[in-house]
């Protein structure tokens, strides 16, 4: 099958290396809109005009199924990207609350996620009894753009974002925005050892892994990281570069506009 997935930069990367994982057999087509890096403080109405744009590129692409890769754009404008999408879309938020089973449940997501309480409301959904706990941590995701992850001033700011979702003794962390895995091993050591971590993109793989079972018999068995493809809404180099340290290969990457019906440069 021929899957899109998109993200504002590369924080989709964790996305689709999970996706791979799971669904290794088909084609991916991975975009990032690094012109507009970050999606996490815009406002609702930007949100929704990116989606339109997104999901409009997407529909001249052939694809089969779109994956939404961005949590900001999940909580705020799924709605847009299911309505001008022609494919099935599969999301992060609703994949991961379906998921839950602990009673005390903390989240780090983007401030333009976190004031949707998108994640709240999915959870109580499934499981109304549960405690949900938000935090906003607008200071990840240009940490993470910049390759900045190895050093003290992420880990203070991390641990300061954790603290008061660990003072309400939280049971399990959902890293709400794709970029928030990309450091799962920093979590994994700092966080204390009865705390589960989440990364929505699990839950997510395995919704998108039943429906690919099911229409198996109608498509092409594909290969599968050399059949993924890189677009890119500005300087591809960079992104290509920084893509290398989550994918260990320098990808191809190319140049599009999302407002000239999406061709390629």
């Amino acid at each position: 099958m021929r899957l899109g997935l998109f993200d504002s930069g590369v924080g989709g990367i964790s996305v689709l290396k999970k996706v791979i994982e799971l669904c290794p057999n088909n084609e991916f087509l991975y975009l990032a809109d690094t012109a507009r890096l970050p999606y996490g403080v815009k406002t609702t109405n930007e949100i929704e005009k990116i989606a339109e744009e997104i999901s409009f590129w997407f529909s001249n692409q052939n694809i089969d199924a779109l994956l939404v890769a961005c949590n900001t754009t999940n909580a705020i404008a799924l709605d847009v990207i299911k309505k001008n999408s022609n494919v099935p879309v599969f999301d992060l938020i609703v994949s991961a609350a379906s998921t839950i089973n602990e009673s005390r449940v903390g989240v780090l997501a983007t401030p333009s996620t976190v004031k949707t309480k998108a994640y709240t409301n999915a959870i109580l959904e499934f499981k109304p009894k549960t405690y949900v706990i938000e935090q906003p941590c607008p200071e990840l995701v240009p940490m993470i753009e910049m390759d900045n992850i190895n050093s003290d001033e992420i880990t203070d700011v991390a641990i300061k974002y954790l603290q008061p979702l660990l003072e309400q003794r939280i049971h399990s962390l959902i890293l709400g925005c794709s970029h928030y895995p990309l450091i799962t091993p920093f979590f994994t050591r700092v966080l204390p050892s009865g705390v589960k971590l989440i990364d929505p993109a699990e839950a997510l793989s395995l919704k998108l892994k039943l429906f690919i079972d099911s229409k198996t018999s109608n498509f092409l068995k594909r290969k599968n990281l050399v059949d993924s493809k890189f677009y890119v809404t500005s300087n591809p180099r960079k992104f290509s570069i920084k893509a290398k340290h989550w994918l260990n290969v320098f990808p191809e990457v190319k140049l599009v506009s999302l407002q000239k019906k999406g061709c390629v440069s």
